[in-house]
């Protein structure tokens, strides 16, 4: 419960009030993590909050968090220029089940931030490449500007073993892809959808609608992982408040499998 002290060691703007920091810490061996896991980052006299990690498991001693400044903590972590201290917890939750998607086609599909927690899977996946079958990307933002990693994308897609589409909800003159919601992607995606693993992470409205279309497509209800990332405040089941039914999101997850939700899900502001 009581965060150790570690520094800021780069800061870099991904989108508008998007930047990912990077930590600096002196045991590095405590921070090694699994894609999917989160961390509770404190901002001394503003306050903690969780933020999912976002760089590479294979490079824990680089620590990652890509952060929207949305609220008075948020603002404050992306204002810490480096070398600031800041307060670490972690790393907590279960993350994606990467031995699950071993041996079949992996498809990925975020929206917005979403990516954020889903871009230490591709890091492992594409280092692993022979592991996996096809993996497919599915990412959709509010406009062009707002893409993350837009340099690593790139990156993978010019790799020809992976497959990426991106959409936009508005889309400037020069864009040149795909313009609406990003669950319409799915339909049109190529991967089996009988050996298919599904990782889905979003806005909640978006995975509702994500489901429903991976559910259409063919992909079974126990395939389909989620991470619902909300309410999280000790992290360690405490509190309280991140219940979802029987479960605590901080503990239990973030990532759930859909089945284990499913009567849940639907439910608004639960």
């Amino acid at each position: 419960m009581v965060p150790r002290v570690v520094r800021v060691s780069r800061r870099a703007p991904d989108a508008p009030q998007v930047w990912t920091l990077e930590l600096e810490t002196e045991a590095p061996e405590l921070d090694a993590f699994a894609p999917g896991q989160f961390n509770m980052l404190t901002v001394f006299g503003v306050g903690e909050v969780p933020i999912s990690v976002s760089g590479n498991p294979a490079a824990p001693e680089r620590l990652a968090h890509t952060i929207r400044a949305v609220g008075p903590v948020s603002t404050a972590l992306v204002g810490l220029k480096p070398g600031d201290p800041l307060g670490l917890r972690g790393p907590f939750g279960r993350g994606w089940p990467m031995d699950a998607a071993e041996g079949r086609d992996l498809v990925i599909v975020a929206g917005g931030l979403g990516l954020a927690p889903l871009r230490p899977v591709l890091y492992q996946v594409v280092a692993q490449r022979a592991r996996f079958g096809r993996l497919v990307l599915l990412y959709g933002t509010r406009s062009p500007d707002d893409i993350l990693f837009r340099s690593e994308i790139e990156g993978w897609r010019s790799r020809l073993d992976l497959d990426i589409d991106i959409t936009v909800d508005h889309a400037s003159p020069s864009w040149r892809g795909h313009v609406g919601v990003v669950t319409k992607l799915i339909a049109g995606a190529a991967f089996d959808m009988s050996r298919t693993v599904a990782f889905v992470c979003g806005p909640e409205v978006m995975m509702r609608f994500a489901v429903a279309a991976l559910r259409d497509a063919g992909v079974a209800d126990g395939a389909i992982h989620l991470s619902m990332e909300r309410n999280m405040k000790c992290a360690v089941g405490f509190c309280g408040h991140c219940q979802l039914g029987p479960a605590f999101v901080c503990r239990d997850g973030p990532v759930f499998r859909y089945d284990q939700v499913r009567d849940l899900f639907g439910v608004k502001e639960l």
